[in-house]
């Protein structure tokens, strides 16, 4: 396991590129300085043991150099003992709306990104909790098991888009009835499912369910993401906006927010209703939720004591410059006689 603690400074390899434009128009500079000077023939008279080669080779140690003090600042860790360690939290499964009707734009960018979004700040403001990611439209996916690892379940999260099930629908159900087998040890007391959607198009009967989760210790968040007012779902080619999509008599489809279905199933699982369209306030009463619960103690494995690997780069980077100053211009006279890279 690896971890690159100042990835801000991969910036500076962008002066690479630059030192190379410069080193290209010094030498077309030069070439046509030498042609007003003399002719060709007469500089290899006057300079025979002018190198074409090393001009190339030194600058090349050189942003080689470059690139490893810029690794060093980066300075990449390596994990080198795996560790069990005893953490104290809540299962948390994240069951996002997938469907067609989030792609509305009535929410900026529109009700998936900013489901993701919600989730995402979520997911930074927890301390030890496990999380599991579920995605569904008309069937319901596990998109991430249960974990601690957050960095994972933000990149899984980020993948989520509407292509992903083919089947188009709502089915609330399916995804409740999926986070069921995402809580595996019989002994956890708080198992807390995070609904996200817009609640519409969903398949009914969602009460009954949500009522048998709340049997099984499950408490169900629900987030409404839209609005009253609602929008048209755009159907885009290459994030361009083709047309909008329309029903079997050709009417725009305008697509509102349902909170009556998500308050009902918060209400049968002993959860709350949250109004999306507030992402601080939102995280804000997600965190308070969850620290009020009680913790149940678990293991969980991670890489410790990562060891700092800069000084490698930086000694690298040392002996590269030292190279550099050493490796003179003119012919070496061993290689010249070798004529490798058949010169004149």
């Amino acid at each position: 396991m690896y971890l690159l603690e100042e990835k801000i400074y991969f910036w500076l390899l962008l002066i690479i590129p630059l030192i190379l434009l410069l080193f290209i128009g010094t030498v077309l500079w030069k070439k046509s300085m030498q042609k007003r000077f003399a002719d060709p023939r007469l500089m290899n008279f006057l300079s025979p043991n002018r190198s074409i080669f090393k001009p190339v080779l030194k600058i090349l140690i050189l942003c080689l150099a470059f690139t490893c003090f810029a690794m060093a600042l980066v300075n990449p860790k390596i994990g080198t003992k795996l560790e069990t360690v005893k953490r104290e939290g809540v299962d948390v499964v994240f069951a996002v709306d997938v469907s067609k009707s989030m792609m509305a734009e009535d929410i900026a960018p529109n009700r998936l990104e900013k489901s993701k979004q919600l989730v995402t700040q979520i997911i930074n403001s927890l301390a030890s909790d496990r999380v599991g990611i579920i995605a569904y439209a008309a069937s319901a996916f596990p998109q991430l098991p249960i974990t601690t690892d957050y960095a994972s379940a933000k990149m899984f999260l980020q993948a989520m888009n509407t292509d992903m099930l083919s089947s188009q629908g709502t089915a609330i159900n399916e995804a409740i009835a999926l986070a069921k087998t995402y809580y595996n040890d019989e002994e956890q007391t708080n198992r807390v499912l995070f609904l996200i959607s817009d609640g519409e198009d969903h398949e009914g009967n969602v009460g009954a369910i949500a009522e048998e989760a709340a049997k099984e210790g499950i408490q169900i968040y629900t987030i409404g993401v839209g609005t009253l007012k609602g929008g048209p779902i755009p159907i885009k080619r290459n994030g361009i906006v083709q047309s909008y999509k329309k029903n079997r008599a050709g009417e725009t489809v305008i697509t509102k927010l349902n909170p009556t279905t998500l308050q009902e199933i918060a209400k049968e699982a002993n959860g709350t209703y949250l109004d999306g369209t507030r992402t601080k306030e939102v995280v804000s009463q997600v965190t308070e939720i969850l620290q009020n619960m009680d913790k149940k103690e678990f293991e969980a494995k991670q890489f410790a004591d990562f060891q700092d690997q800069f000084q490698w780069f930086l000694g690298l980077g040392f002996l590269l410059l030292l190279l550099d100053v050493f490796l003179l211009e003119p012919k070496t006279s061993w290689v010249k006689k070798l004529n490798l890279f058949n010169e004149n």
